[in-house]
C-alpha cells in the first residue's frame, strides 16, 4: 500500500499563515516596532547631533533591547546609558528600547520621552542647561 500524500496538517486545517498576497491598495505594515523606533531615534538624535557635534566632540549612539541589570537590582530599570569616552574610545549615548516602549502609550509620548532622554544627556555631557539643547525639550505638544 502505497502511503497517503499529505495536503493538509495533521489536525487537517489546512495552510496556516498568510498564503495570498494582500489586497491591491491595502496598506503594509511599516516595519516593526524596533525599526520604527530606531528611525524615531536616528530622526531626533540627528537633530540634536548637528547642532552640538563640534562641543560633543565624538559620541557613538545606540539602542538596545534592555538594560543588563543584576539579579538584586531594586531600582528602577534605566532608561538610558551614558559612559563617557577617554583616549580614543568615544561617550558612548545608549537608549534602552523596551523600558522606554513601556512607559508611553502613544507615538506622541514615545517621541517626546526620546527627546527628554537624549537633549538630558546631551546637556549634562556639555554640562549646559538641557532647555538650551533643544529648544522643544519639556515641551510635548511641539514634537513635529
Amino acid at each position: 500500500m502505497e502511503p497517503r500524500r499529505r495536503t493538509r496538517d495533521r489536525r487537517d486545517r489546512g495552510l496556516r499563515g498568510p498564503a495570498v498576497q494582500p489586497r491591491p491598495g491595502a496598506r503594509l505594515p511599516r516595519g516593526s516596532k524596533r525599526e520604527q523606533f530606531d528611525a524615531l531615534v536616528v530622526r531626533i538624535v540627528t537633530d540634536v547631533d548637528e547642532k552640538w557635534s563640534a562641543q560633543l566632540g565624538l559620541v557613538e549612539y545606540a539602542v538596545e533591547d534592555a538594560p543588563l541589570v543584576p539579579d538584586d537590582w531594586t531600582g528602577t530599570v534605566p532608561l538610558s546609558s551614558l559612559v563617557r569616552g577617554s583616549g580614543t574610545r568615544p561617550t558612548r549615548l545608549v537608549l534602552f528600547r523596551r523600558p522606554i516602549e513601556h512607559r508611553c502609550d502613544s507615538r506622541a509620548d514615545l517621541e517626546a520621552m526620546i527627546l527628554t532622554l537624549v537633549v538630558e544627556q546631551v546637556a549634562e555631557l556639555l554640562g549646559i542647561d538641557a532647555s538650551e539643547v533643544d529648544p522643544r525639550y519639556g515641551d510635548d505638544d511641539d514634537l513635529d
